[in-house]
């Protein structure tokens, strides 16, 4: 058995073993996991992971390598990659790059070896917390003293958005859809044009009159990193847009409409993340099988006197997964219709927003408001 070179450290002490792959480098993150049984190149390319560390909970990562194709960011932002096995030797005849070229290109760490489902219990019982990946040879009490000197950032949503405006456009386009990216992920915007929405994605600090300006027939909010409570640009921008145009808020976009209503956010414990969360429709008693990726959730006992309801909830913990308010023909889910791979369960809400644009339509041109 070859020496172990890389360990993790948590500040209660405990230390986990492993070796490493990508980018050889040290770094302090927040310690998530993972329980979806593929797509780790869409996991690791979602901007959603900024500065975490996924714990993968399959053991097997990286054999079928990484596709050119299937990136839902081209930047690579998340803190570090922890699985139990790594397979460099892909059997893809569509691989590009092995899983630790692509590490180690985008500058991020990586270790296997390591008692994944050991930790994948700990962060259960435990709860998401601060994690150093570090060499092997790093005491464990540098390593506490690095943990408490570290404070974790909260600018991820200004690193990870786009820095300027873009489009994407579709033959034979409907709707025009303005998208406020926060961390998009691209198969959202994948998802618009298939309905016939040319897209123009912004910065998350776009200004209201700006976003009016350009005449949309509604307005998206993306997915994106951190605490949403942090993202006040957002916030300011959705209090002065709810009830002009239609408005449809994916995972952080959920969160954000939330507390632009006056609601409250908190954060889970370990949070939600993979693609089997069973989310029932409160308004038809049916199930979906959801992808989820998240850390916070809306109180439920804030939203009185907000003029939202809830729509969704989630089954396995009874979090608020979906919010509407009918009036202002706004509504939001807590995990993503668009995921790929992933359950197909929940692109109708794709439909729900196509169906309010066109009643927002028909209703400034004179027709009846519910055509």
């Amino acid at each position: 058995m070859k020496e172990y070179n890389k360990k993790l450290i948590f500040e209660d002490g405990s230390v986990y073993m492993g070796y490493g792959f990508g980018a050889d480098k040290e770094a302090v993150c927040e310690i998530v996991f993972n329980t979806s049984m593929a797509g780790y190149q869409e996991i690791i390319s979602d901007p959603s992971y900024t500065d975490q560390a996924i714990v993968m909970s399959y053991p097997l990562i990286g054999n079928y390598g990484i596709t050119d194709e299937d990136y839902e960011s081209k930047l690579l932002n998340l803190g570090a990659l922890i699985v139990r096995e790594v397979n460099d030797y892909p059997s893809n005849f569509r691989y590009t790059r092995t899983l630790s070229e692509l590490l180690e290109e985008g500058g991020v760490p990586g270790i296997y070896g390591v008692d994944t489902r050991k930790l994948v219990r700990s962060i259960r019982d435990i709860g998401s917390r601060k994690v150093l990946i570090t060499s092997a040879d790093t005491s464990v009490t540098e390593g506490i003293e690095k943990l408490k000197n570290t404070e974790l950032r909260k600018d991820q949503v200004a690193r990870c958005s786009s820095k300027k405006k873009w489009y994407s456009r579709t033959s034979n386009h409907i709707f025009n859809v303005v998208a406020i990216d926060c961390g998009m992920k691209l198969n959202i915007v994948k998802e618009l044009n298939k309905h016939g929405c040319n897209v123009t994605v912004v910065p998350y600090n776009t200004k209201s009159d700006e976003i009016l300006s350009m005449k949309p027939d509604g307005v998206f909010i993306s997915n994106g990193p951190g605490d949403p409570e942090d993202v006040t640009q957002v916030i300011d921008t959705l209090k002065e847009l709810r009830g002009k145009l239609p408005l449809f808020g994916i995972c952080l976009g959920h969160q954000l409409i939330a507390l632009s209503y006056g609601a409250k956010t908190y954060k889970l414990k370990f949070g939600h993340r993979g693609g089997n969360h069973p989310v029932k429709d409160i308004r038809t008693g049916k199930i979906e099988i959801t992808s989820q990726n998240h850390s916070y959730a809306v109180d439920e006992g804030s939203l009185e006197g907000t003029g939202l309801t809830a729509t969704h909830i989630n089954l396995l913990d009874n979090t608020i997964e979906g919010l509407q308010s009918e009036s202002d023909r706004v509504f939001s889910v807590q995990y993503h219709p668009e995921s790929a791979p992933g359950p197909q369960d929940s692109k109708y809400l794709f439909d729900r927003f196509i169906d309010n644009m066109k009643a927002a339509r028909l209703e400034a041109n004179g027709g009846k408001k519910n055509a």
